[in-house]
C-alpha cells in the first residue's frame, strides 16, 4: 500500500505538504492505475501490478489524522506496517531531493506521527520528499512554509521533482525498496539542481 499524505481543499492545492498526493498522482499516471474510488476515509486506486495486489492511498483526513485512514484500510485489506509505503514532505532536506528509510521517528512530521500511533509501529517505509527549510526558524514559520505555496523557482521544478519521485517509487516496486535506497539515497537527487 503506497499512501501519499496531503490535505483536502482547494486552500491547500499546490502546498508544499501536498508534495506526497502530487507525487502519487505522478505514479499513478505512470502504472495507469486511476486514483478514483472513495473508501477508507481517502481517495483509492488498486490494480495488480509487477504480479502483486497494489493499493494507492490518500487519505482525506487531513494531514494530522492520516493514520486512521491507514489503519483502516491495513485492516481491511490484511496487511502490517511492513507493507506501506508513505511518501510525504520533509523540511530536512532541500527541494530536489529524496530520501528512502525504514522505520524510525515521527521527525516532528505531524502525518507521520499520527500512522506511527494508529499502526503501533514505525516498521513502515518512508519516501521523504525536500520542500525545504523556511527562511526563518521557529515552529510557527515551518508550519507557514509547508502550508505555503511553492515559488515561482520551485514551481518550475516541482514536475521534476515529482515524476522523479515516481520513478523511484516504480524502482522500489519493480526491484525492491534497498535497491530505490542505493540508487537514490546515494545521490539524493531527482534530476534537478537544489535551489539556493
Amino acid at each position: 500500500m503506497i499512501v501519499g499524505l496531503g490535505n483536502p481543499g482547494a486552500e491547500y492545492a499546490g502546498s508544499r505538504h501536498n508534495v506526497g498526493w502530487l507525487c502519487l498522482e505522478a505514479f499513478a499516471r505512470r502504472i495507469q492505475v486511476p486514483i478514483s474510488r472513495r473508501r477508507w476515509r481517502s481517495m483509492v486506486g488498486s490494480d495488480t501490478v509487477c504480479g502483486r495486489r497494489l493499493w494507492l492511498l490518500e487519505p482525506q483526513t487531513y494531514m494530522n489524522l492520516s493514520g486512521r485512514a491507514v489503519r483502516e484500510a491495513c485492516r481491511d485489506v490484511g496487511i502490517g506496517p511492513e507493507s506501506v509505503w508513505v511518501v510525504y514532505d520533509e523540511i530536512d532536506l532541500p527541494l530536489c531531493r529524496l530520501r528512502i528509510r525504514v522505520g524510525g521517528s515521527s521527525a516532528g512530521h505531524n502525518g507521520i506521527e499520527s500512522i506511527i500511533d494508529a499502526l503501533g509501529s514505525d516498521g513502515f517505509v518512508r519516501f521523504r520528499v525536500g520542500v525545504g527549510k523556511p527562511r526563518r526558524p521557529g515552529s510557527q514559520a515551518g508550519i507557514r512554509h509547508v502550508l505555503g505555496k511553492f515559488s515561482r523557482a520551485e514551481a518550475a521544478v516541482v514536475d521534476t521533482v515529482v515524476n522523479g519521485v515516481a520513478a523511484a517509487l516504480d524502482e522500489a516496486l519493480r526491484s525492491g525498496v534497498p535497491r530505490a535506497m542505493a540508487l537514490y539515497n546515494h545521490s539524493g537527487s531527482l534530476g534537478c539542481e537544489e535551489l539556493r
